[in-house]
């Protein structure tokens, strides 16, 4: 696919939009020293009283360097949710097109449908909350131009097998999205390698989770380079504040800290699906490739009010489609972990 057939999938009002042009679009070495007066700022040095780069030159290359693309291939967003946004305004018109959901799915996917105005198709997950391809392009028709695929899955914690990522670019026209929030916590791998070769995947990651810094609120979108100039011309001009992008550049530079961090939650996630098992109301526990667990309880609505009594705070997924009687517990601290395990004990019963 060339850059062409990338612009025939955008909507024709992106792709004619004059995009606004900011200040401090109109030049590139923000890491020279100038005498800013461009931007009708405080020139008073506060750390912040500069505006950000808009397009967050140094932190793509150190981010490009991490993961092995180009930093022409990354949009960063304000959350991930930013950036999911960006990608229904710029393929899906409103009140035409179609997008195909996978339940149960992360729930924003949904949300943003309706916000864009764009009509949202559910194609359940198999009972092993795998994909059913062949269900799955049974649903596609002439308006379908976006597929949403959440691997590690949220809220089920399994990671979808490569392989069928690969199938569903191989059969759909469209664009295929890829959310990869938990992927630092999978064995499965990333669908990032796919991206040369097939220029409709566009992949969906995160600081929120293995990087520790869901505060900052910084998601990042990963696509070929034709696509990502159609995220720029239509996101806000200075989205990612110039204090996310310096949280986010010091965590690239001790990513061996990140590393261990995710070693030892995946240790946990094991030693705490180990002790579940012998919970008497536990009757079952998901396969798990992210930093949490999807179990099965007897009755979610009251273990999640005795774990709330006893200070634990877990998420009951029971409204999700497949998951009633669901808990989605969290992977904590060691020393949360123990008291999270002893008061499943306590409330054995």
């Amino acid at each position: 696919m060339n850059n062409l057939e990338i612009t025939r999938l955008v909507r024709p009002m992106v792709r004619d939009i004059a995009p606004y042009r900011s200040a401090r679009d109109e030049f590139e070495d923000f890491e020279a020293q100038k005498i800013f007066l461009d931007a009708n700022e405080n020139p008073y040095n506060t750390d912040a009283n500069r505006y950000p780069d808009p397009l967050q030159r140094q932190l793509k290359r150190v981010l490009a360097k991490v993961k092995g693309v180009s930093d022409n291939q990354i949009l960063l967003g304000n959350g991930s949710d930013e950036v999911l946004d960006l990608i229904f305004r710029t393929f899906c018109e409103p009140g035409h097109d179609e997008v195909i959901l996978l339940p149960p799915t992360y729930g924003m996917y949904g949300v943003l449908a309706q916000l864009n105005n764009v009509k949202a198709v559910d194609v359940p997950l198999d009972e092993n909350f795998q994909l059913d391809v062949a269900a799955i392009m049974s649903s596609v028709n002439e308006k379908t131009k976006l597929i949403f695929v959440c691997s590690p899955n949220n809220p089920s914690g399994n990671a979808i097998p490569l392989s069928q990522i690969q199938s569903l670019l191989e059969q759909f026209s469209g664009l295929v999205v890829v959310d990869e929030a938990y992927i630092d916590f999978s064995e499965g791998g990333t669908a990032i390698h796919f991206l040369d070769e097939y220029p409709r995947l566009i992949i969906c990651q995160t600081f929120s989770k293995a990087y520790g810094l869901a505060g900052i609120r910084l998601g990042i979108g990963f696509a070929h380079s034709a696509i990502i100039q159609f995220f720029n011309k239509i996101k806000p001009p200075y989205n990612i504040n110039v204090l996310t992008q310096k949280k986010a550049l010091a965590a690239l530079n001790v990513t061996d800290i990140v590393e261990r961090q995710v070693r030892a939650l995946i240790g946990e996630r094991q030693k705490m699906e180990e002790e579940l098992l012998s919970i008497r109301f536990v009757k079952k526990i998901y396969p798990s490739d992210a930093n949490f667990l999807l179990v099965l309880v007897d009755d979610a609505q009251k273990r999640y009010n005795q774990f709330l009594e006893q200070g634990i705070v877990v998420r009951s997924r029971s409204s999700l489609l497949g998951c009633e009687h669901t808990l989605r517990i969290t992977v904590g601290t060691p020393q949360e972990n123990i008291t999270f395990i002893n008061a499943c004990k306590t409330i054995d019963q």
